[in-house]
């Protein structure tokens, strides 16, 4: 029998080794395969096959994504206790304080409820760091404005980071401004980017350009937009990326760690408006 295997499989394995309870974080990119694959709407939205890293991503509205997972795990970003259907999810992330990204009556049964603020007396930031079967889900303080004032929130909103296997999924939020070293560190490598892009109630968009450049993900997923000249403009804002923009005729789409595009590619879930 040979047992010598491939160097990037020794280090697939070593980082496998590394993924438990203490480190919430993905592993630097080793090898990636083009291909992003469509999901079908016909049934439950269940991410199938044989690879353990991989999730469907369903587009719900304004910055709502659903993740399953392939051991059914259903989270939700962004929740308002609007966007969404079907059966509760099992995970519910509140990135920011605003009525249209969190509430304070979240369906009974949901497993973990996690807001992405300071929201019990003496917190000075939010931090989780949980599993449920085949998902983990941290968190990464961020500042925001205040509306009224415009004096910054510190840590008032978090990037959410969703782990299935080795595919790592990340949620802006209502991020506010650029990311410092500290932030990108505690990230990790990103394969899958939600973005928020109408330039005006998180940050400009040529300023959501420079964090995308900082993270570098494979894909990226727009939300937070009301029209298709919104997403026009961004698309001319990446032009010095040069990333391939996918326009599907359905809000749902299966994502494999292994099958992930070499070029970044934008895949514009949320279709003509991102409610």
């Amino acid at each position: 029998m040979n047992l010598r295997l491939p160097f990037a499989a020794l280090l697939a394995a070593a980082f496998s080794l590394l993924a438990g309870p203490v480190l919430a974080r993905c592993s630097q990119n080793v090898a990636g395969i083009p291909g992003v694959q469509m999901a079908s709407l016909d049934g439950l939205f269940l991410a199938n096959g044989n690879s353990p890293n991989r999730a469907t991503i369903t587009f719900l509205g304004h910055a709502s994504y659903q993740i399953d997972t392939p051991q059914g795990v259903r989270a939700i970003t962004d929740y308002n206790g609007v966007n969404g259907f079907g059966r509760k999810p099992d995970i519910v992330t509140m990135n920011n304080a605003h009525s249209t990204h969190f509430t304070d009556d979240p369906e009974e049964g949901i497993t973990y409820v996690l807001r992405g603020w300071p929201s019990k007396p003496g917190e000075t930031e939010a931090k989780h760091d949980i599993t449920l079967k085949d998902m983990k889900v941290w968190n990464v303080p961020t500042n925001a404005r205040d509306w009224g004032s415009n004096a910054a929130r510190i840590n008032g909103n978090s990037i959410f980071i969703f782990a299935i296997g080795d595919l790592c999924i990340a949620h802006l939020g209502h991020l506010h401004h650029r990311l410092t070293k500290e932030h990108l560190g505690e990230l990790g490598r990103i394969d899958v980017l939600m973005v928020p892009i109408d330039g005006s109630f998180t940050m400009g968009v040529p300023l959501m350009v420079d964090v995308i450049k900082q993270i570098q993900p494979k894909v990226v997923l727009p939300m937070h937009y009301w029209g298709r000249s919104q997403v026009e403009r961004f698309q001319g804002l990446m032009q010095p990326l040069d990333a391939d923009f996918v326009w599907p005729d359905r809000p749902s789409l299966e994502v494999v760690r292994e099958e992930l595009p070499e070029k970044l590619t934008v895949i514009v879930l949320g279709g003509n408006g991102g409610d």
